[in-house]
């Protein structure tokens, strides 16, 4: 954790600064007569290959790897809500819509196809099987057994987001070792390995939603260094108009927002969900850009943002819902998705008018999907409230048998979506400390990853009111969040040296020592509470008094 230190010295004199000579190819933007003070705060990480940052980030994402794909046909058989998805899954591949074999007509289902797609994906490349319905067709790569199949996307996008967050997480505190930190706990959580290894939405989900910020956080880095390039041209920011904003073609264009909102769109087409994160996306772009016309001396920030860039968020919108509505190709090209032809469902308000009857008739698909989740309250053994999930209160049970020999009178093989303990019960008291640790430092990444898992849990407490059946696995795409809501704590307890002078450097290195040791420390716990519930997160089969000694809190986890 030695270059952990820079991640909380920097943006200490403001919401947009930036401490000089952060590690780890970071560098203040230089030349020209452009003040040191906003060189620093328009300072970026260098888009430049980095060997040995990737290098750490390899050996992470193989951590993350090893632990998804081994032994990923186990349990045998659909587990949990596969019995849909794998299904759904093969048949958006087989006839471009959700379909039930068993009665030879569309299914109703209220879930977007893209996540389905990507599952379907695996079964085509490595075959799938189903007996009840008398399916069995072999790979278009290899042949495997189905459960791989159809949770190989999962898995592979499961290992993604932990590249993805440790990229993220690299370029948020400029730290390397900060980075890897937060994919490896990542890496080490139960709850993200059984999405991983399960063919549900929800990982799928996660991953675009990280995504999407990450592709944020790239076009905010891409716009400060445009204003940087501008200022050491000579740009008078203080000038009205167009002329004291930067001048560009094409290759200025903000293409990093643009593709995010494509991502987005993946995210929409995954799950409804990830709309509780637009207004918190759309929010932190805007701020980003007031934050850098403010930085460089703009004599407007707010009123320079909205004509320059509200355009371009627009367009993103724009591109976020073609995204979307290209993901039921599949429904808008053929005849055979439900509500697709008005001749099939006499009592709905349905068009089979060219081009516009399909569109009015996806919009009608939509509203009765909506219907459905609003109108949600029938109880389940594993529902459970917002509030309890980050204390893992009601968990979610995807796998249970008793059966195998185990060398004891009786065995017990689980599945249990159950966060890592040590680091799910580290969330709540880290989410306190950043929102103490962002007024005192008016650091800009706190506040970002505060807003963003408001974004992703805030809205379920609303929807408790209404006694709307939820579960916990409502939580994922706002885990990569809580995550780095936690390492940016470790940054800040691996506190930097003093300032220059004698006995306060050596007390500053001291300190560091001692920070790195505690950060290290937490990481090795939450390695080894994780090695200790992976039985129930992978569903090895133990002595029942093995696996009751794992039930922490009795009855909740059962």
């Amino acid at each position: 954790m030695t270059s952990a230190s820079t991640a909380q010295s920097a943006d200490r004199s403001g919401p947009d600064a930036t401490a000089g000579g952060p590690p780890d190819g970071s560098s203040p933007t230089s030349g020209g007569d452009v003040p040191g003070i906003v060189r620093r705060r328009l300072a970026t990480v260098e888009a430049r290959l980095d060997g040995r940052s990737w290098l750490a980030t390899g050996v992470v994402v193989a951590i993350a790897a090893i632990l998804r794909f081994v032994g990923l046909s186990h349990p045998p058989g659909k587990i949990f809500d596969e019995i849909y998805y794998a299904r759904e899954g093969w048949a958006l591949v087989d006839k471009g819509v959700e379909w039930n074999y068993k009665d030879g007509a569309a299914s109703y289902v209220v879930h977007p196809p893209l996540g389905k797609w990507l599952i379907g994906l695996g079964e085509w490349a490595f075959g799938y099987s189903d007996a009840e319905h008398n399916i069995s067709v072999p790979g278009h790569l290899v042949t495997t057994s189905p459960e791989f199949a159809w949770r190989f996307s999962a898995a592979v996008v499961g290992t993604l987001s932990v590249l993805l967050l440790v990229r993220v997480g690299r370029r948020l505190f400029r730290s390397t070792a900060l980075g890897c930190a937060a994919g490896l706990l990542l890496a080490l959580d139960g709850f993200h390995l059984v999405l991983s290894r399960t063919a549900l939405l929800d990982i799928f989900l996660l991953f675009f939603v990280l995504a999407t910020f990450g592709a944020l956080v790239l076009d905010r880095d891409a716009r400060r260094r445009r204003w940087a390039r501008a200022l050491e041209a000579g740009l008078d920011p203080g000038r009205p108009g167009r002329a004291g904003r930067p001048a560009g073609g094409w290759r200025d264009w903000p293409w990093w927002r643009l593709a995010a909102g494509v991502l987005f769109g993946c995210a929409c087409a995954v799950k409804w969900s990830a709309l509780y994160f637009l207004p918190v996306f759309a929010l932190l772009v805007i701020f980003w850009e007031v934050g850098v016309r403010r930085s460089a001396g703009a004599r407007r920030p707010w009123r320079d943002t909205a004509l320059d860039e509200l355009p371009w968020l627009v367009l993103a919108g724009v591109l976020m819902v073609v995204t979307y509505v290209a993901t039921w190709s599949g429904w808008l090209l053929g005849d055979d998705g439900y509500y697709r032809l008005a001749e099939r469902y006499p009592n709905a308000p349905l068009s089979d008018t060219p081009v516009v009857g399909a569109l009015n008739n996806l919009i009608e698909y939509h509203k009765a999907a909506y219907g459905f989740h609003t109108g949600l309250d029938d109880p389940h053994k594993y529902q459970s409230w917002p509030w309890q999930w980050l204390l893992l209160g009601r968990p979610v049970a995807f796998y249970w048998s008793g059966d195998g020999a185990c060398g004891a009178a009786s065995c017990a093989s689980e599945v249990l979506l159950l966060g890592t303990p040590l680091l799910w019960w580290s969330f709540l008291p880290a989410l306190v400390a950043l929102a103490w640790l962002g007024v005192a430092r008016r650091d800009w990444r706190a506040g970002t990853i505060l807003f963003v898992v408001a974004g992703g849990l805030l809205p379920w407490f609303w929807f408790a009111l209404d006694g709307r059946t939820m579960f916990s696995f409502y939580t994922a795409p706002a885990l990569p969040f809580l995550v780095l809501a936690v390492v940016y704590v470790l940054g800040a307890i691996v506190t930097p040296a003093g300032p220059a002078g004698g006995g306060a450097v050596d007390a500053g290195q001291d300190r560091r020592l001692v920070g790195g040791v505690v950060a290290g420390a937490y990481v090795l716990l939450v390695a080894l509470c994780f090695a200790y519930f992976y039985p129930i997160f992978v569903g090895k089969l133990l002595p029942y008094a093995e696996w009751s000694a794992r039930m922490w809190l009795d009855g909740r986890w059962i």
